[in-house]
């Protein structure tokens, strides 16, 4: 396949499909195009027996374990890195680094994502209070909320850091205002708003992401959502989902279930079976189809636990933990 093909025009495709049957021809062709040009996935799917001659639809992919990028350079031959993204490293393991060559398909995909979700974002303020992802380089996230904070526009848009009251008194001048709010949080960090700045602001869209960090206790989403509601007077939590490795999101408004924006598509594989995927209302593990994923690898299986439902939506319901990986028993937080 001409690396061209996947430069220009490919990149094109993925962020104009329509249909299923769309999303299945690119997914096969970034797969041929990713096996010959990414070595490490290459290797992977060897030794699987997975070689592009036996695949022939979305189930018969091969999805690269996430953790390959602590080990491995997971990045076309052809490509050079302009940003290097890293994980924070927090659950004592590796880093993770994502090599990212052409940012502008990086930006396109959470722009347009975000646009499919909750349409334009100069109608919104921005907040980012993402303090233990500020505190180090290399952040995904918080090189998307940069990008979306300067999109917005609005002079009350901003990160925070530490800075618990100077963003209390942000949110009351914009309920004051009755202007369009994202309030967007690591949950630890929201929590401990919640707790020192409780505000009435029913209109404020509260989307967590991140989790705990080792910051706090962990919790069941349920339980925090309803913190986070009790104290803001929200109807509901968003959520967003997102990694270091991939260079698109799903977002929740609410009600557990994520949907995907039309070049990202979920798949759950059978707990004892990585090799094989399962239908709806099964649980097992996440593996994720992300075709902005261009020149490194779009086929990545997470180490999280989910369940398909209709219309493609899922929810995430915990992690494998480090005994789990190896073939285990299955915990569900």
């Amino acid at each position: 396949m001409p690396f061209m093909r996947l430069r220009t025009a490919f990149v094109q495709d993925i962020f104009n499909i329509k249909t299923a049957s769309e999303f299945e021809s690119l997914a096969l062709e970034l797969f041929h195009y990713q096996y010959h040009n990414v070595l490490v996935y290459r290797r992977f799917c060897d030794l699987l027996g997975r070689s592009p001659k036996k695949i022939n639809s979305l189930k018969d992919l091969a999805f690269m374990p996430v953790d390959f990028f602590r080990l491995h350079r997971v990045s076309d031959q052809e490509s050079r890195a302009e940003l290097v993204f890293s994980s924070s490293g927090t659950t004592g393991s590796a880093t993770s680094y994502h090599e990212v060559p052409f940012p502008v398909i990086y930006e396109t995909s959470f722009n347009k994502g975000f646009h499919q979700f909750y349409g334009d974002i100069k109608s919104y303020c921005i907040l980012a209070l993402l303090p233990s992802y500020l505190e180090r380089q290399g952040s995904s996230l918080v090189y998307m909320a940069n990008s979306l904070l300067k999109e917005s526009a609005h002079p009350l848009s901003g990160f925070y850091l530490n800075e618990m009251e100077k963003l209390y008194q942000q949110l009351q001048k914009l309920k004051k205002q009755r202007q369009k709010t994202i309030l967007l949080g690591v949950t630890y960090a929201l929590l401990d708003l919640a707790a020192l700045y409780p505000i009435d602001f029913p209109e404020l869209i509260i989307m967590e992401t991140g989790g705990m960090k080792g910051r706090r206790k962990e919790m069941i989403r349920e339980e925090v959502h309803d913190q986070l509601k009790n104290a803001f007077h929200v109807p509901a939590v968003h959520s967003e989902y997102g990694m270091t490795e991939l260079l698109s999101q799903a977002y929740s408004s609410g009600d557990g279930l994520y949907s995907c924006p039309p070049w990202m598509r979920v798949l759950i594989r059978e707990t004892n079976d990585p090799l094989s995927i399962v239908g709806e209302g099964v649980s097992g593990g996440i593996n994720v189809i992300d075709l902005a994923n261009v020149h490194s690898c779009g086929f990545v299986a997470i180490q999280d636990i989910g369940r398909l439902h209709h219309e493609n939506r899922f929810e995430v319901l915990g992690r494998f933990d480090q005994a789990q990986i190896r073939g285990c028993n299955l915990m569900v937080i």
